[in-house]
């Protein structure tokens, strides 16, 4: 019995550690290639007019997606079912760890509108960009990257205060089995 107790125990530390490395990676690299794609297109000059559309932009998505959407929800969420993953380790959640904390799989409904509908409108938001002339849509990329750095850096904190305090921090919202 303490042997199928460590085999678990180990499947939960495995599930949690490719949940956070596995999200992070995800967010680093649009960070990265939102970034790249920014900073070129805003090499240019800029009128006055429109270094303040970027400050006005950078700031909305610093609060609307990287505070109220990241830190107030999203990553405290998403710390909550690495926790529940980390206690009781499925071997599907194990293996998709990363998008099981995103709430794709093996949530509740809310959890899953938010994972599913957040996603098809973020993809319609890439698509409907793309003919944004320059530099108006790098001026949203670099909000954007602005907010899931953020978003990043409130979801490492969530989950540091989450196993350190071994407390959900919300429910992880995980239907009953």
């Amino acid at each position: 019995m303490a042997e199928s107790s460590a085999v678990r125990s180990s499947w939960g530390l495995l599930g949690a550690i490719w949940g956070v490395a596995g999200f992070s990676i995800i967010l680093l690299d649009a960070i990265n290639r939102l970034a790249r794609l920014a900073l070129h297109a805003l090499d240019g000059e800029l009128t006055g007019f429109q270094w303040l559309c970027l400050i006005l932009v950078v700031l909305a998505m610093a609060y609307a997606e990287g505070y109220r959407g990241f830190q107030q929800k999203f990553s405290p969420r998403c710390a909550a079912r690495l926790y529940y993953l980390y206690k009781y380790p499925e071997p599907l959640a194990v293996m998709l760890a990363p998008i099981f904390c995103m709430g794709f799989f093996r949530a509740t409904s809310g959890p899953l509108r938010v994972a599913w509908v957040g996603t098809t409108l973020i993809v319609l938001l890439v698509v409907g960009l793309h003919w944004a002339p320059q530099p108006w849509r790098a001026m949203v990329d670099a909000g954007v990257v602005v907010g899931l750095s953020w978003g990043l850096a409130s979801f490492w904190v969530s989950i540091w205060r989450t196993f350190s305090s071994g407390q959900y921090p919300v429910s992880p919202e995980v239907p009953a089995r």
